[in-house]
């Protein structure tokens, strides 16, 4: 029964597309049928059988129209004759006026009429010679009118595409240029994600999970004075799952849950943002308790300046003053939660952060390896695997990857065993994958000339060999002088996850980056542009430790590093010229000393160097037990401690 209801409540829609057509289609039959009740429809004939018929004394009348053709009307007895019956009812339409029986165009009127009024002398006839001038008036008017249609129809066509496409009828979309373009998701049909699907994530899950509670049970919140949240804002870095867990909150939260992207706000109109949010929020409040996702907030919520250097009515600002009314305003609703993500919450406004609008600010960072591992069995389920696979060692292996990142190397692995022709994906498929990802698709066909791959190998093996001689450097996976993308050679360590970094394993970090130029100096006591990668890692370190960190002792204490992200749209630095030339003196000491200290330890072990780079040389892909075999074991090896352990 309640389909046969809802059936009955669809009434058919009329496209106006019809509209247009039954109008044209009249003007059409107008235009066919306008002279149609007195238009000629005379049989045809030619100018010599007419002047047969007129010397015979046959014609009784002769209608010129528009000086280009001439309509014969034949006598009473003339239509009684065999010949001519014809032509005595060969209209399709009654007509007051008689219809003519010939008709026929001539060349010169000049000629004709002379012809003509020759022969009605000569045979001293009394037919009658008429001029008409006919109008197709329905043909000039629409001949009028087509160059205002063309007008009207480009006008509609370019104001549909400049306002987002088509929807409601032509036209439709310019007139409904302010309404919100939020998709309204139906849990039961559009998502599919629930908190189960979101791994790792530990607190921010809580938290979310938290204001669903909100609008499932409000009365265990409200019962003590409390009030629920207007917004929480998800920040992190790009692929840790902000856009997941909004998913989740719309698959969980039984109530309506609009979405859309602060991008859809911006248009070429002026006022079109501030319409959208009014009208986004009038639909959220109609369905209310619901819940407003806002992603990629920034693009509308970037801190308003006080010089207003787009002129007097920028468009970007009238939005977010229009949605920090909405959010906390005269007239608000508290039953319309916002959620909003952005992976750059320093250039929000301080207006849009404060309490009573975003309450809460849930922070997603990266995951620990735990939070790794739990990625990693939600990514693997659909994927046919070994069953010895070791997911422990997946997740140490990829530290500071995201949850997009782990998603694209299960995904990886997947396809480099299928490319392989494998029935299931191993180990070596997603070690693979995460080379794949790191450093670039391999190129074995890159032509290279021994004394370069020499050189490279050097490189590599100088890297290799400081890092093993550090203590605070990040261990060794494996070295390759196979070509990945852009770079000849590869060194791949596993870095400890610390949360704190002292002076010491920075400086410790940075001599293991300049081992591969300091090998090339030992070796072959000329240095390349191979180099350059390392340089650029180490200058940007040197620069943190100096002027972000303060941890140099010349300089002092000292941060020059803005959180809020304001220092980079300023027009002057925050020292001066002879702290600044300080800072570059103290950069280039700490990066000198670094590579002094690499080619004192190479030097001193420069057969166990020059032994590793012909072993690298011969494999071209070297792993922990080759420099375990040439060093010994690390004398500095540390076990990995977990989280709980720590604590």
């Amino acid at each position: 029964m309640a389909k046969d209801n809802k059936n009955l409540n669809k009434k058919p829609k009329l496209n106006p597309y019809w509209i247009y057509g039954i109008i044209i289609a009249v003007f059409i039959s107008f235009q066919i049928f306008s002279g149609g009740f007195g238009e000629s429809t005379g049989t045809q004939t030619t100018p010599a059988q007419f002047l047969d018929y007129l010397n015979q004394g046959q014609v009784d009348k002769i209608e010129i129209v528009n000086k280009r053709e001439a309509r014969v009307f034949l006598t009473k007895e003339a239509k009684e004759q065999a010949p001519h019956k014809k032509t005595n009812s060969n209209s399709i339409f009654p007509s007051a006026t008689p219809s003519p029986n010939y008709k026929f165009e001539f060349g010169d009127l000049q000629n004709f009429e002379k012809e003509v009024n020759q022969v009605i002398k000569d045979n001293n006839l009394s037919t009658e010679l008429v001029y008409e001038t006919e109008h197709n008036v329905w043909g000039d008017f629409l001949l009028t009118l087509l160059p205002f249609v063309l007008i009207i129809g480009v006008w509609i066509f370019i104001m549909r595409r400049m306002s987002g496409g088509g929807g409601g009828g032509a036209g439709g979309q310019l007139f409904n240029i302010g309404k919100s373009k939020a998709k309204l998701f139906d849990e039961k049909i559009d998502i599919k994600t629930s908190f189960k699907d979101v791994a790792g994530l530990e607190g921010a899950k809580e938290e979310v999970q938290e204001i669903v509670d909100f609008l499932k049970f409000p009365e265990k919140y409200t019962a003590l004075g409390g009030k629920i949240p207007k917004g929480a804002l998800l920040v992190g870095p790009p692929g840790t799952g902000k856009t997941l867990l909004a998913k989740a909150v719309a698959g969980e939260a039984k109530v309506p849950f609009f979405s859309l992207s602060g991008s859809d706000f911006v248009e070429m109109f002026v006022g079109v943002g501030a319409s959208r949010v009014r009208d986004l929020f009038k639909q959220a409040k109609e369905k209310s308790p619901s819940i407003i996702f806002i992603d990629e907030i920034d693009a509308i919520g970037r801190a308003r300046g006080k010089n207003n250097m787009s002129g007097s009515n920028d468009e970007r600002e009238n939005t977010l003053n229009q949605l920090l009314t909405e959010m906390d305003g005269f007239g608000t609703n508290t039953n319309v939660i916002v959620l909003a993500a952005t992976n750059r919450a320093d250039v929000l406004d301080s207006a849009l952060m404060r309490a009573g609008r975003f309450d809460r600010q849930i922070y997603v960072d990266l995951p620990d390896v735990r939070e790794r591992k739990e990625i990693f069995e939600v990514h693997l389920r659909p994927l046919k695997k070994e069953e010895t696979l070791d997911i422990d060692f997946l997740a140490k292996q990829t530290p500071g990857f995201s949850g997009a990142d782990i998603a694209n190397v299960c995904n990886e692995a997947a396809l480099i065993a299928a490319r392989k022709g494998k029935k299931s994906v191993n180990k070596q498929d997603f070690l693979d994958a995460v080379d794949r990802i790191i450093g670039g698709l391999e190129k074995k066909n890159k032509i290279i000339t021994p004394a370069e791959k020499r050189a490279v190998a050097f490189h590599e093996a100088g890297h290799a060999t400081v890092s093993w001689m550090l203590e605070h450097a990040a261990p060794l996976v494996k070295v390759t002088i196979v070509p990945r993308g852009r770079s000849l050679g590869a060194a791949w360590y596993l870095p400890e996850e610390r949360l704190i970094v002292h002076p010491e394993q920075m400086l410790d970090e940075m001599c293991a980056a300049l081992g591969g130029r300091a090998a090339e100096k030992v070796i072959f006591d000329k240095i390349s542009t191979g180099a350059l990668s390392d340089l650029e890692k180490v200058t940007k370190q040197a620069r943190a430790m100096v002027t972000v960190y303060g941890l140099s002792d010349k300089v002092g204490n000292l941060t020059y590093y803005d959180s809020s992200g304001q220092s980079e749209y300023g027009f002057t630095k925050p020292y001066s010229e002879k702290t600044a030339e300080l800072i570059d003196q103290e950069i280039s000491d700490i990066i000198e000393k670094q590579y002094q200290r690499a080619i004192h330890l190479l030097e001193n072990n420069k057969d166990k160097l020059t032994e590793l780079a012909e072993v690298l040389l011969d494999k071209e892909v070297i792993f922990k037990d080759n420099l375990e075999k040439i060093f010994g074991k690390r004398a500095f090896e540390t076990p990995i401690l977990n989280s709980e352990e720590e604590a």
